[in-house]
């Protein structure tokens, strides 16, 4: 199954509005999603960038997010524990919570994965894309994704 996974802050393929990058407040963009099946005990959401020189660069990991929870909102708080419950990894830049866009050159795209789970991870907050991604294995009910892209 296919989750949607939408923005007001971008088109699918779009551009990613300065705001929600290094060069601008670096807050994230409010991200939702619908589709859930029966059976969906949390969600999960990576975002990271397959254009990055090194390799993927991790942007943002939150996981354990309640089943009844369809949206991110904007600005989200770099806080480990969400009041919702949810949990924030630690991304490439060695924070919790989102690191937006921050290209050396070129354009690059931002994945949004979101994933329907039939089960909460057993990971504490400041988990990696690495270790959420193995918590998941074989949990994985639906998954769907937005990509922006952004340029400097």
């Amino acid at each position: 199954m296919a989750l949607e996974v939408v923005s007001p802050a971008f088109a699918a393929g779009g551009m990613i509005p300065r705001k929600h990058t290094c060069d601008g407040e670096d807050v994230s963009p409010e991200i939702s999603w619908s589709g859930a099946p029966a059976g969906t005990r949390s969600f999960a959401l990576i975002c990271d960038d397959p254009d990055a020189p090194a390799g993927t660069w991790v942007h943002w990991v939150v996981f354990n997010l309640p089943a009844a929870v369809s949206r991110l909102p904007e600005a989200l708080p770099a806080a480990p524990s969400l009041p919702n419950g949810g949990r924030q990894g630690k991304n490439d830049f060695r924070r919790i919570g989102y690191g937006g866009p921050c290209p050396p050159s070129g354009t690059h795209r931002y994945v949004f994965k979101v994933y329907a789970l039939d089960r909460l991870l057993d990971l504490e907050p400041g988990a990696t894309k690495a270790q959420v991604e193995a918590a998941m294995k074989g949990h994985v009910l639906a998954e769907g994704s937005l990509m922006g892209r952004y340029r400097r």
